[in-house]
This record gives C-alpha cells, structure tokens and sequence, in this order.
C-alpha cells in the first residue's frame, strides 16, 4: 500500500480560494501588499540616504522603481483602473483639486 494523497475532488474550492476569505480574492492586490511595498520603499531609501547616496540619486532611483511597479500592475491587470486613478489625479493637479 501506498501513502499518495488523493486528489480533491472538481467539486471542492482549492485551499488557496478558501485562505484568503471572500473580502480579497487570493491572487489581489490588496492594502496589505500595499503596506509591504510601502515599507520596503521606505526602507531602501533610508539605507540609500545613510550610506551617502545625495537625495537626488535616491529619488531619482525610488522613482523608477515606482514607474516599474506601476507598468507592472497596469500590463497584469488590463490597466483601466490605473489609467483611470491617473487620469483622475492629472485632472485635480489641473484644476487645483476642483472638481
């Protein structure tokens, strides 16, 4: 006899569906993922500043890494929702915040 697990059967939610609970499908970014990049973001440009890098540099550099992420999440998720949020924000700097 053999010790293989069987497979769950068609019927059954995979257990990665399940752990993430029906507030935020799993796979989503969420305000969590948000919170990590935050942090890190954050962090990388603190340990830049301290070991010497002039702030322009740091920015300079932050910056990118934002434009990447954000090519990233609008190429993934169809970017109708970012082009919209940008959109969105390119008319209130426009019109100083009026709607």
């Amino acid at each position: 006899m053999s010790n293989i697990p069987l497979p769950l059967p068609a019927t059954a939610p995979c257990p990665a569906c399940t752990a993430a609970g029906p507030a935020e499908p799993a796979g989503r970014f969420g305000a969590t993922h948000a919170l990590i990049l935050l942090i890190a973001v954050l962090g990388l440009g603190s340990a830049l500043f301290l070991a010497g890098t002039p702030l322009r540099t740091v920015f300079a550099l932050l910056g990118g890494l934002g434009a990447i992420g954000a090519a990233t999440l609008a190429a993934a998720g169809g970017g109708r929702r970012l082009l919209t949020a940008f959109a969105e924000t390119l008319a209130r700097s426009v019109t100083g915040g009026r709607p």
